[in-house]
């Protein structure tokens, strides 16, 4: 580049400077112009004065905004910050939670298991003592003839199943009570009175007459022994008495008198005829009867056993034993052993009936429910 091209252009000449005194005194601003003028550029000035405090103020308040902006946004980012910090930490308070949850569930489901586990041994520790319990109170009303074990073993059961309030025990419910409806309707017999019956029979043996046994006469009086004294009497004593003498004459004729029926009884009996159905009975030595009714007492006294010991049948085949042999040996058309059959018939009939009622059907209730159908 070139030095006159780096120059700048020359300036232009001045104008020719005129002298004031020279201007005309009509050729200058008026006055009211000039006044207009100042009053225009006072109030430019107050203007501008005024525009510079509200300028002022306005950058006051833009600082103080921007202060308080900045503070807020700073306490903005603070609690940003603590909320960011808050949710992890309750991020990880939930997860423990959840796991903590998780271990609850999987703790109450095994609680549950061993509740159900507990509550189903429960059942069947129940349904197991019952049955024992009303195995022995039948055996126990076996052994004394009374049904109130029976009855005492079903109500305690009943009481038991209504405090455990299990659906699944309802029909075993319902067969305890059909089973002490059923035993309160059965009429259970007399066992003492059996047992009397069967002491009087056995007392009455000894009294029966055998079949093949003479018969009695019922005008026979037993000899008087009175005269013999009377005559030792009479012989040494003087006989001037003449009442002892009429007294002792009486006595001796009465003593002829039953010596001779006596005699007559036995001349009569030598030979008797009657009608036996049975040879045994007709065959019996009078040796044998002894051994006959030891016989029949002592089937009475095993029935007697029997019925104590609550064998039926046993009782039962030693009263048929009896009755047959009552029939068969003793003289059917005797009062005594006519009493004697119709006590024995007694016997056998009320027998009969002293069979005690069962708890079958609450037992297969009890294996029913053991077995969980």
């Amino acid at each position: 580049m070139s030095d006159s091209e780096s120059l700048p252009p020359p300036l232009p000449a001045p104008a020719a400077l005129v002298p004031v005194a020279a201007v005309p005194a009509g050729a200058g601003v008026p006055r009211r112009w000039l006044f207009v003028t100042g009053v225009v550029a006072v109030a430019g000035v107050v203007l501008s004065a005024l525009l510079w405090q509200k300028l002022g103020n306005i950058q006051e308040e833009l600082a103080r905004r921007s202060n308080d902006s900045t503070a807020q946004s700073i306490e903005a980012r603070t609690l940003a910050r603590q909320a960011q910090e808050g949710t992890r930490e309750l991020t990880a308070r939930l997860a423990l939670l959840e796991t903590r949850l998780s271990e609850v569930s999987l703790q109450r489901s095994q609680l549950e298991e061993l509740m159900q586990s507990l509550s189903r041994s429960r059942d069947e520790n129940l349904v197991v003592d019952m049955e024992s319990a009303l195995r022995l109170a039948q055996q126990q009303a076996q052994l004394t003839g009374s049904a109130e074990p029976m009855l005492a073993a079903l109500k305690s059961a009943d009481q038991r199943l209504a405090r455990a309030a299990q659906p699944r025990l309802n029909p075993l419910q319902r067969a305890i009570a059909r089973d002490v409806e059923r035993i309160k309707a059965t009429t259970v017999t007399d066992v003492p009175g059996l047992l009397l019956k069967l002491d009087e029979l056995t007392r009455l043996v000894d009294e029966l007459p055998l079949a093949n046994a003479m018969p009695v006469a019922s005008n026979m009086r037993p000899p008087v022994a009175a005269p013999a004294p009377a005559r030792a009497a009479s012989a040494d004593a003087p006989s001037s008495n003449p009442v002892r003498r009429v007294f002792d004459r009486l006595a001796l004729q009465a003593w002829w008198q039953n010596t001779w029926q006596g005699v007559r009884d036995e001349v009569r009996n030598l030979l008797r005829v009657s009608r036996i159905d049975q040879p045994d009975a007709a065959l019996l030595a009078p040796e044998q009867s002894f051994f006959l009714r030891e016989n029949l007492k002592l089937k009475l006294l095993n029935a007697r056993l029997g019925l104590l010991s609550r064998q039926t049948a046993s009782a039962r085949a030693d009263l048929t034993s009896a009755s047959a042999m009552l029939v068969k040996f003793f003289d059917p058309a005797s009062r005594r052993t006519q009493a004697a059959g119709q006590l024995l018939q007694q016997v056998q009939t009320q027998m009969k009936s002293s069979e005690l009622p069962r708890l079958d059907e609450t037992l297969a209730a009890l294996a029913t429910a053991a077995a969980g159908r």
